[in-house]
């Protein structure tokens, strides 16, 4: 942000906000760009032809005990979330839209950005 306030001509003793400023300068918030990534690449994994290594990695269940506690956050896990939450996109269906490449770039590019939180 320090870089986008110095091509605005901004300073913090100015108290613009950072979502004002990416407004100005035409710039998308980051989290949304990550999301975007994250779910860009899963319709990749998912076209991958089988015997691929990262496909074989991501269809795997690895077997033997799972330690004590709160379960980790698959990314499985993750992206089936994320695409619920931002696409509305229920999990057992979204396997078969990340496979045709057409939507699932259209439907990236209508991803909405976040509401800002304030």
């Amino acid at each position: 942000m320090s870089f986008l306030r110095r091509v605005a001509g901004l300073s913090l003793r100015d108290r613009v906000r950072s979502s004002v400023i990416r407004g100005e300068l035409g710039v998308e918030p980051l989290l949304l760009r990550v999301e975007r990534s994250q779910l860009r690449w899963f319709g990749h994994l998912i076209r991958m032809p089988p015997g691929r290594l990262p496909l074989e990695v991501f269809q795997a269940h690895p077997t033997g005990k799972r330690p004590r506690g709160r379960p980790r956050t698959r990314w499985r896990d993750y992206i089936s979330q994320l695409a619920w939450e931002r696409l509305g996109i229920p999990q057992n269906e979204l396997e078969h839209v990340a496979g045709e490449r057409e939507v699932w770039v259209s439907l990236l590019g209508l991803l909405p950005p976040r509401p800002d939180p304030g």
